[in-house]
């Protein structure tokens, strides 16, 4: 009886949503990769060609990021029939055909990388964890996140765009990411999100507030080290005659925009603004130090095989899917609040 609570608790912790819920599965190097989508309404148009334009967003470029390539194509297998959703779980599927295992093996789980995921997913897996290209903790499985973004925008669309604003400290940047590359180190970067088009009223405070589901999920992306609303931590050093955003109209359209379009947790009719942090990738070329649980002593490590030098570059489809999944979910919420009404 313990085991399968336990094991249900296990299930619902790659879950998120309340009713446009996703589900996500898979490992960088296994079979494939998916996503499992419920609560999306019957009767919406969706074929593979709704997907293509998301996910070439986020496909590796030429320069500064993996080498890996693989096609993208979304396999739906299931909750649409005749090009029609069907209101049944909608399961969307990526292969993985360009896989190349050869510089992973156990021998390496003796040497850690620095700063990744080798040591804490081999203690919470106890040993079990499929080590390959990072498995599950791959940014492989974002491919997944984006295919259920474009989901999201049939249910409720939205206008979701996020940008580039700085990488290793620079806004601009292509110089010193040409310099970093020839040196085999990496990048991260800063990206700002604007959401324009969202209705007062969205969120589901305390512990649903939009702040937070959006946090919640962002941090889900691999790298995602730090976000903020609004001015963030500038408005710590401002005073409230400065920060309060005057309301203009009737609309609730305001002066400023300082709170970043939430106000206590909730969408108050101006553009959601964000800003998320992400730190430089450590599957360097460039030797670093790290533990030898072989030989109990310090070691170096040069990693080997693809990897992105920044993944900044690839990311801004990935936070517009994520935006997209959390607004459709409060977005259905907040409709069933005004059926009730």
């Amino acid at each position: 009886m313990f085991v399968k609570f336990f094991q249900h608790l296990i299930r619902i912790m790659n879950t998120f949503g309340r009713i446009f819920k996703v589900s996500i599965y898979g490992e960088s190097h296994g079979s494939f990769v998916g996503i499992a989508i419920d609560g999306v309404p019957a009767g919406l148009h969706l074929t593979q060609d709704d997907f293509i334009y998301e996910l070439n967003r986020r496909k590796s470029a030429s320069f500064a990021t993996t080498p890996r390539t693989e096609d993208d194509l979304p396999i739906i297998t299931s909750g649409v029939f005749n090009d029609k959703t069907t209101g049944t779980p909608l399961n969307i599927i990526f292969e993985n055909n360009n896989v190349d295992s050869t510089n992973y093996s156990v021998e390496q789980q003796n040497k850690p990388r620095p700063g990744h995921i080798d040591f804490v997913s081999l203690h919470k897996y106890f040993g079990f964890a499929d080590y390959r290209g990072s498995g599950h903790f791959s940014g492989r499985l974002t491919v997944a996140l984006v295919a259920a973004g474009v989901v999201a925008r049939k249910v409720f669309p939205c206008n979701v765009k996020t940008s580039i604003i700085e990488i290793g400290g620079q806004k601009e940047y292509q110089h010193l990411l040409n310099k970093v590359v020839e040196e085999g180190d990496s990048l991260g970067g800063v990206l700002e999100t604007i959401v324009s088009c969202v209705p007062v009223g969205l969120g589901e405070p305390f512990f649903d507030s939009v702040e937070s589901l959006i946090s919640h999920i962002i941090f889900s992306i691999p790298g995602a080290k730090a976000i903020e609303f609004g001015l963030g931590f500038n408005s710590a050093r401002m005073l409230g005659s400065e920060y309060a955003d005057s309301i203009i109209n009737s609309d609730g359209t305001t002066k400023t925009n300082n709170c970043g379009g939430i106000i206590g947790g909730i969408t108050n009719g101006n553009s959601i603004v964000f800003r998320t942090a992400f730190h430089p990738p450590v599957s360097i070329r460039k030797k670093l130090q790290t533990y030898n649980f072989e030989n109990n002593a310090i070691d170096e490590i040069q990693t080997a095989g693809r990897h992105d030098s920044c993944y900044v570059l690839r990311v801004p489809p990935i936070i517009d899917a994520c935006v997209s999944i959390v607004l459709t979910d409060l977005y259905l919420i907040r409709q069933t609040q005004i059926l009730q009404k």
